[in-house]
């Protein structure tokens, strides 16, 4: 199998990581994690971010971001990404009532044109990390098609979650090869639950602050769990990765449950594709 550079969102060791950013960091690097990929930024300096990948070893091509991040100082925004390497910036979700369908969704189009031309300005690239709700339908396409399709010459691209793509009811592999040589980024996320297509299991907060969407895991025994130790199957979907140009895959748990830590977690996955997939 191709050796895939292998990251981490870190969002998934958010509590370990405002505790002691830099320590967090160096026992990534040792579970043997060689990109991450973040969600936030801990009050750091680009400066201080850089400093502290390069002393780790450890690289960041991606980060999950609010485009509002850029409306300010759009240039300083970018510069502060590209001070740390980022080259794919990720809408990490999007307001349902933004979306095709809906009086948002002009403004939406417009929003993510401008911010993708900025990126691409600066040797950066837009791209769209899915939940499930993207897989509904409007007028007879997935509200993910139309995302995909609202900025023109490909300055947009999906970073699929394998998690959220499956629990809709889609095989993540299919998927994958739906948008082959447009997924350099994969999250790979496993999960329990009794039914797919169930409704929301996790909350968003709305840029008003409010719940957007409101989880529901309680009435379908949803859970998040390792890699391997959920209802994906990781060989379908790295073969579909490979097949597809996949260039590095991030590993994804939003919650850990029982007593596990965070980091715990992160080693059992990172073990878990070392020893199965020999990457």
């Amino acid at each position: 199998m191709k050796k895939f550079n292998v990251g981490i969102q870190l969002f998934g060791v958010r509590n370990a990581m405002a505790e002691d950013f830099e320590g967090t960091l160096a026992a990534i690097r040792d579970m043997g994690y060689e990109y991450v990929e973040f969600a936030g930024y801990y009050g750091k300096t680009s400066e201080e971010i850089k400093a502290i990948l390069d002393k780790l070893g450890l690289k960041c091509i991606s980060v999950h971001q609010r485009l509002d991040f850029f409306n300010e100082d759009p240039q300083g925004a970018v510069d502060y990404l590209k001070g740390f390497g980022v080259k794919y910036v990720v809408v990490p979700w999007h307001e349902v009532d933004m979306l095709a369908g809906n009086p948002g969704w002009t403004e939406t189009v417009r929003d993510f044109n401008e911010k993708a031309e900025l990126l691409a300005k600066n040797g950066m690239v837009l791209a769209y990390h899915n939940h499930d709700f993207e897989f509904e339908k409007f007028d007879g396409r997935y509200l993910h098609d139309y995302v995909m399709e609202c900025v023109p010459d490909g300055k947009i691209i999906p970073e699929l979650d394998t998690c959220w793509v499956h629990y809709a009811g889609i095989n993540p592999s299919e998927k994958i090869r739906e948008f082959a040589g447009k997924v350099p980024v994969v999250h790979l996320k496993d999960f329990v639950c009794k039914n797919l297509g169930s409704g929301p299991v996790y909350d968003l907060i709305g840029t008003s602050g409010d719940t957007a969407i409101k989880a529901s895991k309680e009435d379908n025994g949803f859970e998040f769990r390792p890699l391997g130790m959920g209802r994906q199957n990781f060989a379908e979907i790295l073969a579909a990765c490979e097949e597809c140009g996949t260039e590095t895959v991030i590993v994804e748990q939003d919650k850990t449950y029982d007593g596990m830590s965070e980091l715990e977690a992160a080693k059992i996955a990172r073990d878990y594709l070392k020893d199965t997939f020999g990457i």
